[in-house]
């Protein structure tokens, strides 16, 4: 039962396919991370409020119904 070299292959292309992988080593502490998601999550939420239409339904088109 060989496999000629079928497994060295592919273990060379997941080495590279992690390569360019979104890497969570940063360089950040956790706070620091906090910190950034924490902006840039209120900066999503005033992008949103300032498109939503003043009297609309801001619900997310979910109605409770």
């Amino acid at each position: 039962m060989t496999r000629g070299n079928q497994r060295e292959k592919d273990r060379e292309r997941a080495q590279a396919r992690g390569k360019g992988s979104k890497n969570k080593d940063d360089g950040l502490t956790p706070e620091q991370r906090r910190e950034r998601d924490a902006k840039a999550l209120q900066e999503k939420q005033a992008k949103k409020a300032a498109g939503a239409a003043p009297g609309g339904n801001s619900s997310g088109g979910k109605s409770t119904k």
